[in-house]
C-alpha cells in the first residue's frame, strides 16, 4: 500500500505539471496556441487509450511488479524530457509517451488489488490510494509555488518544475523494481506462512470468489466481458466523467484569470487536492460502512459537483471568492469515478474477463479525457459557459447511469437468488482428474473459486451494490 500510494501522489503531480506549468511560461516558451495546449492533453489520453489495452494483455502476460517498474521509469524519463521540448511538435512526443507509460499504473493497481484484499477491503484500499491524488495536487502546487520564485536566465521555472517532478519519479521507479511484489506468493514481506494464507483469504467462497491470478488468456472471457450489459454501463459512465476530467489542465487557468497572481494561484490550486482526500475518504468509508450503498454514495457525490458548475455559470465574474467555491467544489464528483471503478472491480470475476473489463473503463476515461480539452475553446473565454454546461449535464447524466447499474445488478440478484440450488456449473466440475508420477490416475477436488470462472459462469457468485 505504501508504495501503490506513492506512485498515484507521483502520478497525480505528473498529470497537473501541464496545467502548472501554463500558468509559470511554458506556453509563452514553446509558442503555443490556445488549441495547440489543448491538444497536449488530448495527446497524452490518446497515449493512454491506444495502449491501454496492450498494457493490460502484458499485465496478464508478464510480472506485474516489474512491469510496473518498467512503464514507471520510461514515464519519469518522458516526463523530465518536458523541460527540453522548444516547441508544440516535442511536447506532442512526450506528453504520448507519458500517457502510454501511465496507462499501465491503474490496470495493475486493480489486478493486484484484487489478488491482495478481499471485495469488502478493496473499496477501501482503491479510496486510499485514489485519495492519493490530492495529496500529489498539495505537493505539486508548493513545488509551483516554489519554482517560480527560481530567476535562472538559462532554465525557466515551468523547467524545473519537470526537471524535479521527473526526478523524483525515477527514484520511485528504481524502488518499485526492488520492493513491490508481483503477487501474493512472491511478496517479500510475508513468511511463506502468511503467503498461503493471504491466497486463502482471498479464495473465500462467500467473502470473495475471485481466484488469484491466471496467465492465460482466454477468448471466451473476453467475448464474455464485452457482451455483457454491466460493461457498456460503466464504460458510458467513464466516457462522461473522463469528459470531465479535462477541468485538471483548465484549473490553474481558470483560477488565474478570475485575476490572482500567480504565486496566489499556485497555492490557491492546492485547494482541490484537500478536497479531494476528504471527499474520497469519506465517500469510500460511507461505502464501507453502509452495505450495498456504492450507487447511492457515488451519486450523492455529483450534488455538491453540480452545485458548483451553476456558481461558476451564475455568478458575476467580479466574485472571486464565489468563484472560487464554485471551482472547489466542482472536483468533488471524483468520489463518485472512484466507487464506480472499484464497484466495477469487486463484481467481475474471471482474470482475463477482469483485465478485459477493467481496460475498457479505462479506456472509455480516455476517450472521455481526449475528447474534454476541444470544449475550451479561446472564443468562450473567459467565462466558458460551453463547457460548463457540458460538464454540468455529465454531472446530472453520471449519478443516474450508478442507480440504473444498481438496479440491473440486483435484479441479476434475486434471479440467481430463485434458481434451485446446483453446485455444477456448466462446463466446469469441481473435481480434476489427473495423472501421478507412477502414471496412476488420481481425481482432485478443487474449489470453484480457483476455477477461474467468470460472474456469469459461478451461479454463486451474487453482486454487491
Amino acid at each position: 500500500m505504501p508504495l501503490m500510494c506513492a506512485v498515484h501522489v507521483i502520478q497525480s503531480m505528473d498529470k497537473t505539471t501541464l496545467g502548472s506549468a501554463a500558468i509559470l511560461g511554458i506556453q509563452e516558451a514553446t509558442n503555443l496556441t490556445a488549441n495547440q495546449y489543448n491538444w497536449l492533453g488530448t495527446v497524452y489520453s490518446l497515449g493512454y487509450l491506444l495502449f491501454e489495452y496492450p498494457q493490460s494483455l502484458a499485465l496478464q502476460r508478464f510480472p506485474v511488479g516489474k512491469w510496473l517498474s518498467i512503464n514507471i521509469f520510461i514515464w519519469a524519463i518522458a516526463l523530465a524530457c518536458h523541460a527540453a521540448c522548444k516547441n508544440f511538435a516535442g511536447l506532442v512526443v512526450v506528453r504520448f509517451l507519458l500517457g502510454v507509460s501511465e496507462g499501465s499504473i491503474t490496470a495493475g493497481f486493480l489486478i493486484l488489488s484484487s489478488m491482495f484484499y478481499t471485495r469488502r477491503e478493496q473499496t477501501l484500499r482503491f479510496g486510499y490510494w485514489f485519495l492519493m491524488n490530492g495529496v500529489g495536487r498539495i505537493i505539486s502546487g508548493f513545488i509551483s509555488f516554489g519554482v517560480a520564485h527560481i530567476k535562472t536566465a538559462w532554465f525557466e521555472p515551468w523547467q524545473w518544475l519537470m526537471v524535479i517532478t521527473g526526478l523524483l519519479t525515477l527514484i520511485l521507479a528504481i524502488s518499485f523494481w526492488f520492493l513491490f511484489p508481483d503477487s501474493p506468493t512472491n511478496a517479500w514481506f510475508l513468511t511463506p506462512d502468511e503467503q498461503t494464507k493471504a491466497v486463502q483469504r482471498i479464495k473465500a467462497r462467500l467473502e470473495n470468489q475471485t481466484g488469484v491470478e491466471n496467465k492465460h488468456f482466454k477468448m471466451k472471457q473476453m467475448i464474455e466481458a464485452m457482451t455483457d450489459p454491466k460493461t457498456w454501463l460503466f464504460g458510458l459512465f467513464s466516457v462522461l466523467s473522463g469528459v470531465t476530467g479535462s477541468l485538471g489542465n483548465q484549473q490553474s487557468l481558470i483560477i488565474a484569470s478570475f485575476g490572482f497572481t500567480t504565486f496566489q494561484t499556485t497555492l490557491l490550486s492546492c485547494v482541490p487536492g484537500v478536497i479531494d482526500i476528504l471527499t474520497i475518504y469519506t465517500a469510500v468509508r460511507l461505502a464501507t460502512r453502509r452495505p450495498n450503498s456504492r450507487a447511492y454514495v457515488g451519486a450523492a457525490y455529483f450534488v455538491p459537483a453540480w452545485l458548483g458548475v451553476l456558481l461558476v455559470i451564475l455568478l458575476p465574474w467580479s466574485t472571486q471568492a464565489g468563484l472560487l467555491v464554485g471551482i472547489y467544489l466542482s472536483v468533488v464528483h471524483i468520489s463518485g469515478f472512484v466507487l464506480a471503478l472499484s464497484w466495477l472491480n469487486s463484481i467481475t470475476t474471471g482474470h482475463t474477463k477482469k483485465v478485459v473489463t477493467n481496460a475498457a473503463f479505462l479506456s472509455a476515461s480516455c476517450i472521455g479525457n481526449a475528447v474534454g480539452p476541444f470544449m475550451w475553446k479561446a472564443q468562450y473565454k473567459p467565462r466558458n459557459y460551453i463547457p460548463w454546461v457540458i460538464i454540468g449535464a455529465c454531472y446530472v447524466v453520471c449519478p443516474i447511469l450508478l442507480l440504473v447499474i444498481r438496479a440491473v445488478l440486483a435484479r441479476e440478484n434475486r434471479l440467481r437468488d430463485a434458481e434451485p440450488i446446483n453446485d455444477e456449473e456448466e462446463d466446469y466440475a469441481p473435481v480434476i482428474e489427473g495423472i501421478t508420477e507412477d502414471g496412476n490416475r488420481v481425481e482432485v477436488d478443487v474449489d470453484k473459486e480457483f476455477l477461474d470462472m467468470t460472474d456469469r459462469q459461478n451461479r454463486n457468485f451474487r453482486y454487491i451494490l
